[in-house]
């Protein structure tokens, strides 16, 4: 989520930086560090990705359940620390933010709702034993 935020909002529409409060330099650098501190999570989630598959310990739906629940939560903290609490940065500026506070925040709340609705079914999945299945 971190990419898709840094790609969309920061380099493709350009409506902030990760720091905003401060010189258009420094939210430059800013939006790097974040950049590099999401390649570098993403690489060690493709290496124990890769690990799970090597080991043949994958379970898909629980997988597919934590790619979700990742999403929502780092999109709801976005959103409410580093937006309202921290104040590093809004989502847009010079427009009403309120709407798009919500469209956030609601986003978030349905990449969880998704996460924990597959961490649910994955958990039923897995008690069912194999016999049930």
């Amino acid at each position: 989520m971190a990419a898709v935020d840094e790609i969309v909002f920061h380099q493709i529409l350009g409506w902030h930086h990760f720091y905003d409060r401060s010189t258009s330099s420094v939210g430059l650098l800013s939006d790097g560090l974040l950049h590099t501190a999401e390649l570098l999570g993403l690489v060690a989630g493709l290496f124990l990705f890769a690990d799970l598959c090597r080991r043949r310990s994958l379970v898909r739906q629980h997988a597919w359940a934590g790619f979700f629940l990742g999403l929502g939560g780092f999109q709801l903290f976005d959103g409410i620390v580093d937006h309202k609490l921290l104040r590093l940065h809004q989502i847009r500026y010079g427009v009403e933010i309120l709407p798009y506070d919500i469209a956030w925040n609601a986003a978030a709340l349905l990449l969880l709702a998704i996460g924990a609705a597959l961490a649910v079914r994955a958990a039923r999945h897995r008690r069912r034993g194999p016999a049930e299945r």
